[in-house]
């Protein structure tokens, strides 16, 4: 006999576990099927070991400046491997988390992997190859996630050509390493091996680096990481590569002209594929489009009664944009009429030094939009508190619509950015006007004072530049 369930959640990532926590808050009994880690790739071989290795080349970047702030220590070194261990316990450590948590809520957890079997109908097949469990539920909501993007001829193999997953747990500490792809994954182990003193050659196929991004930031970021040495290739291709017992070179093609980089380690970081394949979507009313389910706003696919939320569905390929939209579905699913997913409300973040964020519209999609815009823009060499860090590096960049005062994006380079966007994207999900965060007070010394000298600005009214 099938077991039954309300809500059968497919995979234990930030989308799915937190979709299984809300229905249990609105009373569902929930099942949730996760074939590896809970918490998935985010928490397991993503978003937070990363931010743990980040750290650790933070401190390394700051050991080697102390001179700036008054210091002088002897003989600075690190422990690689210990380097790597402690962002592997953050990410154990985190994921027993995640198990308490739906302990707590009374989630039943099945190990394994599931398979749509037939409306409402789920297989579970578990670790070992054989059926484990059949379930039932009304709702069955897939979240498994997504994969990198693999280059023919360029596989990730273990060793000399890493994925993300053995550029977090890596044999060694490559003295010279290329990394294919500028997106926020590419620019994050570019700044961590850079930092950590490995010599790191960047190639991009567009004609900027982090191109998702407002042109002057990524044009900000190009030259910051040039200035620290890191060797940039845009408008290039990867023709091919050559492996020898223990070093690659890569054959890369930019500008009409052809040129061989050699290298210890190749990170290959082109971009996201959905786990579609072996979920039992054949013979289901379930749309995919370029590897990703196509859902409406709520998270519902074509099938009746099977919905879909995070990186399967496609981009931006964020955490938090699948948590969201877990919490969506599922009050959607109970009858409570939640606000639909609004893209443009969602924060990207890219933890490189300088970090780099942003909320809505580009100036450039702003105004391919039909926008009349106003921007401001305040650097942070004119902020007290970004002085006084020893972090004067980057700015902040407000667009506007000249007619409304509407807040249709903010960019934002340089010091603990990641950490203020979120202001800018409260400002946005609550349509606040010029009016309001010209009008607000923001606490002195901050750097966040920056982001009001922005606004300040886009009127004719900064202060301190």
């Amino acid at each position: 006999m099938a077991e039954q369930f309300d809500l059968v959640v497919v995979g234990g990532g930030p989308g799915g576990y937190v979709a299984a926590i809300r229905g249990a808050q609105l009373k569902m009994k929930v099942a949730l099927v996760e074939r590896e880690h809970l918490g998935g790739i985010c928490l397991n071989w993503g978003c937070i070991p990363t931010k743990a290795l980040l750290r650790a080349s933070e401190i390394n970047h700051l050991l080697h400046s102390l001179d700036q702030y008054g210091f002088a220590a002897d003989n600075v070194r690190y422990d690689f491997a210990k380097v790597v261990k402690r962002s592997r316990q953050v990410a154990s450590q985190l994921s027993s988390g995640v198990k308490g948590l739906l302990k707590k809520h009374k989630v039943t957890v099945f190990d394994g992997s599931g398979k749509l079997a037939g409306p409402g109908k789920l297989m579970v097949t578990g670790k070992d190859g054989k059926p484990a469990a059949e379930l039932q539920a009304r709702n069955i909501l897939l979240a498994t996630g997504a994969r990198a993007r693999v280059i023919p001829g360029i596989e990730p193999d273990g060793k000399l050509i890493w994925s993300y997953r053995e550029a977090l747990a890596p044999d060694i500490m490559p003295k010279k390493l290329i990394v294919i792809g500028s997106g926020a994954i590419g620019s994050e182990f570019a700044s961590f091996f850079l930092n950590m003193g490995a010599e790191v050659t960047l190639i991009e196929v567009m004609d900027r680096i982090l191109p998702v991004e407002d042109a002057e930031v990524s044009a900000f970021v190009q030259k910051s990481f040039a200035k620290q040495g890191m060797k940039i290739i845009t408008g290039a291709r990867v023709q091919g590569v050559r492996k020898s017992a223990d070093g690659i070179t890569a054959i890369v093609e930019a500008g009409n002209k052809v040129q061989e980089i050699q290298a210890d380690r190749l990170i290959s970081a082109v971009g996201i594929v959905g786990n579609v394949e072996n979920i039992g979507l054949e013979g289901t009313k379930v749309k995919v489009e370029r590897t990703h389910v196509v859902t409406d706003p709520y998270g519902q696919t074509g099938e009746p009664g099977v919905w879909a939320i995070g990186d399967l569905t496609g981009a931006p390929w964020l955490a938090h944009k699948a948590s969201h939209e877990g919490i969506i579905a599922v009050e959607a699913m109970a009858g409570m009429h939640p606000h639909a997913m609004d893209v443009t409300n969602i924060p990207g973040c890219t933890y490189c030094r300088p970090q780099v964020a942003s909320v809505g519209l580009t100036e450039a999609r702003a105004k391919e939009a039909g926008h009349e815009v106003r921007v401001g823009r305040f650097p942070f060499i004119g902020n007290g508190k970004a002085i006084a860090m020893g972090e004067p590096e980057g700015f902040v960049k407000t667009v506007f619509d000249a007619k409304t005062g509407a807040l249709l994006g903010a960019h934002m380079v340089g010091p603990e950015v990641t950490e203020m966007i979120q202001g800018y994207t409260i400002a946005r999900t609550l349509e606040t006007t010029e009016a309001e965060l010209m009008h607000t007070v923001f606490p002195h010394p901050t750097v966040s004072e920056a982001m009001h000298e922005s606004v300040l600005d886009a009127y004719g009214r900064v202060i301190h530049i």
